[in-house]
């Protein structure tokens, strides 16, 4: 068994006029290909980045194993002076380790105060941050982050959705990535904003039943690529060599409609927690009937929600 298969566009030299007519109002993943992304494509070596980097301490993921797992934490997290990690990361037998010389490694770079401020290469990297060249395809005063992302060969990351729209720049190395669109959430066997399946390639169908349905869309990065990964597409990463990525995530909704004390960017926007919290209410209002009582109802809501839904119209 094996879920179906979607396909992602390709599109070469795209100019930021037919990203916005074109492309983005599909609401749909594309990669961009031959876009010019600065020097970095060729400057950003495990050394250079080590000697710009310094001894810049920073916090990263350290897992036995490729395939990281944020429900379960099958990963520790641990520090490491900036120009030892990249080392480490790019090095398939650790010269010096944690738990064990195959450990894997990734970077997903924070804020100066992860509690109050946003993740900004230009910040937290100045070093570096001008070899990049951010693409134009959104309005500045929309920019939310900018995410330095660096990961051993063979890191998948768990697959998970963004609420704000967002550029994956890979810069370093090739990457798989693994798309579902949103319709398909019903059958992504949700804990909060991350799918229970891990193991998406051989997936146990017997406890993930509902995940044979989700189309599946995959596509592959080289060095230079810009995938383009709209709000609430489940995505699912994997890193084939060594890889460096900077990705940029963007308001495409008004302002008011995310909390403005969320640092990291994916929290849901805030009449979506509303929505959540009453229906929690309602849920447990329906407890005080008897038990056939509270199915029924349940079931009616349920209906309710389903009727709601614009793409079941």
């Amino acid at each position: 068994m094996s879920a179906p298969i979607g396909e992602i566009s390709i599109v070469e030299n795209c100019t930021k006029d037919e990203f916005l007519t074109n492309l983005y109002p599909k609401r749909k993943p594309v990669i961009l290909r031959g876009l010019d992304i600065g020097p970095c494509k060729d400057k950003w070596t495990v050394d250079y980045l080590s000697s710009k980097g310094g001894n810049k301490e920073v916090k990263l993921h350290v897992a036995p194993c490729a395939q990281m797992d944020f429900i379960h934490k099958n990963f520790a997290y641990r520090s490491l002076p900036f120009d030892e990690f990249i080392q480490r990361a790019s090095q398939d037998v650790k010269a010096g380790y944690f738990f064990q010389k195959d450990e894997r490694y990734y970077l997903r770079s924070l804020g100066d105060d992860p509690r109050k401020s946003v993740a900004d290469i230009r910040e937290q990297f100045p070093e570096i941050a001008d070899d990049l060249k951010i693409p134009e395809f959104f309005d500045q005063e929309k920019f939310f982050s900018s995410v330095f992302r660096i990961g051993s060969a063979g890191v998948q990351l768990w697959t998970h959705y963004d609420v704000m729209d967002n550029i994956l720049i890979q810069v370093k190395g090739r990457k798989r990535a693994v798309l579902y669109a949103p319709s398909d959430a019903l059958y992504m066997h949700l804990n909060g904003d991350k799918s229970e399946v891990l193991d998406i390639d051989n997936p146990d169908f017997t406890k993930y039943p509902d995940f044979l349905k989700a189309r599946r869309y995959e596509c592959y990065l080289e060095p230079g690529d810009v995938l383009f990964i709209p709000a609430l597409w489940f995505h699912n990463i994997i890193a084939l060599e060594f890889s460096v990525a900077v990705n940029v995530f963007w308001k495409h909704l008004d302002n008011s409609c995310y909390d403005n004390k969320d640092t990291y960017g994916n929290k849901d926007p805030l009449a979506a927690g509303r929505a959540f919290q009453i229906l929690d209410r309602a849920l447990k209002t329906l407890d005080e009937l008897p038990e056939e009582y509270c199915d029924f109802y349940a079931r009616r809501l349920v209906a309710r929600i389903q009727n709601k839904s614009f793409l079941n119209s």
